[in-house]
């Protein structure tokens, strides 16, 4: 896809040295090369211009030098010259680190570009990014340095098999633990400690971390989108949006219910629940290949935008499109919110999010329910059709939960 050499880094592991970090691999890196140990690059080459392929490996990776005395405290690590390193990476070339600015300068003789990861305007966190960017242009200061992230975004969007199979295990943890939630809801409980249920049981199952910061907003709490702080006491006649998903090997899920704290919905809380529900439905009947999701006239986002306004209304008489203040959508993957454009029609393999929403501060009221779609040739598949979405089916589940036993 591209015409020059192909240089990505993964993370040092000192983009945070904090006593309680847990190391994780940079996404691009890690989608190349599964690779999830610190301090690796990866190199990429193409067919030399005007040859029919290059002389040497074509795919290189390159480890740091094994540190006995690190080790000590972080366990051992993979280095360049270990036994069987071309087995336990899939490289069949495996150099030391130290080699790699040589290889560069050797590759500039034939290539007159090369590409890598090049930061945005403003890179925001650890400049990972700027780093090696400025390392690259000064070890090859006459070089043409190009960006593949969009390649690499265009091809992070459509999913392999073994993609899929992770994705559909995180999901499946997340479905778990939201199922939890659904058992352990009760008025006197925290936020925080359904939260922790959830979390207990992405944990128990595998998953390395939560794809995202855990959402569990009771009340008012329901109508902030992102509230992460957890901390009031959930009330007899809440409704609480749950927005909880867990990352395993990797990839990640997001999953939203709104749950009543009692068990049952209001009439008033039932109709705004309605109201999403029927948006999210209309929205899935959408999905399909060649379908967009945001670009105006007949894009998911303005169906489910259209049915929001033509379905209810506020205290006020007005009607809610007002109170449905995000998209409808994204790309997943190894990021809960993957690369890639979002005005692009959908193509098989793609898995994406439908997640309408009502927020109504007024009448602490909010109400989201998202789930995660792979679009297939045909139309869609719902990886979380095993979590009930309906107002009975929910009402039904927490019912039993709290039924004595026999």
């Amino acid at each position: 896809m591209v015409d020059g050499p192909v240089v990505i880094f993964g993370y040092t592991g000192q983009e945070d040295t904090s006593e309680v970090a847990v190391f994780f691999q940079e996404p691009y890196f890690y989608y190349l090369t599964g690779h999830d140990e610190p301090g690796a690059a990866l190199l990429l080459i193409p067919d030399a211009p005007g040859a029919k392929s290059a002389a040497g490996p074509r795919e290189i990776l390159y480890l740091p030098p094994r540190d006995r005395k690190q080790e000590q405290w972080e366990g051992p690590k993979m280095g360049p010259d270990a036994p069987g390193i071309a087995a336990k990476t899939g490289f069949e070339a495996v150099q030391s680190f130290a080699g790699l600015r040589d290889d560069l300068t050797r590759l500039a003789k034939t290539y007159r570009n090369f590409y890598t990861l090049l930061p945005p305007q403003e890179e925001k966190g650890y400049p990972h990014l700027t780093n090696w960017s400025n390392w690259l242009r000064d070890t090859l200061k006459h070089a043409k340095w190009r960006d593949v992230t969009p390649t690499l975004d265009a091809m992070r969007l459509v999913k392999s098999a073994g993609e899929l199979a992770l994705l559909q295990k995180a999901i499946d943890l997340s479905i778990d633990a939201h199922f939890e939630a659904m058992k352990l809801m009760r008025p006197g409980l925290f936020e925080y400690q359904i939260a922790a249920r959830m979390k207990e049981v992405h944990e128990m199952g595998g998953c390395e971390r939560e794809a995202y910061a855990p959402v569990v907003g009771a009340g008012f709490n329901s109508t902030v989108l992102h509230y992460s702080a957890l901390n009031d006491e959930i009330k007899d006649d809440d409704l609480v949006v749950i927005d909880v998903g867990g990352e395993y090997g990797g990839y990640a899920a997001d999953i939203t219910r709104t749950l009543p704290a009692n068990g049952k919905f209001t009439p008033r809380q039932r109709e705004i629940y309605d109201i999403v529900l029927g948006a999210q439905n209309a929205a899935l009947a959408a999905v399909r290949p060649g379908a967009v999701l945001y670009g105006g006239r007949g894009s998911i986002q303005q169906i489910v935008t259209d049915y929001i306004n033509t379905h209810g209304h506020d205290q006020h008489g007005g009607t809610l499109g007002r109170y449905y203040n995000h998209g409808v959508s994204h790309y997943m993957g190894l990021d809960v919110h993957d690369p890639g454009d979002r005005d692009r029609p959908l193509e098989p393999g793609m898995v994406i999010t439908v997640e309408p929403g009502i927020y109504i501060p007024e009448e602490n009221l909010g109400v989201r329910i998202e789930d995660d779609i792979l679009i297939t040739k045909d139309g869609y598949l719902l990886l979380t059709a095993r979590l009930p979405r309906t107002v009975d089916e929910i009402e039904r589940l927490m019912a039993a939960a709290r039924a004595p036993l026999p």
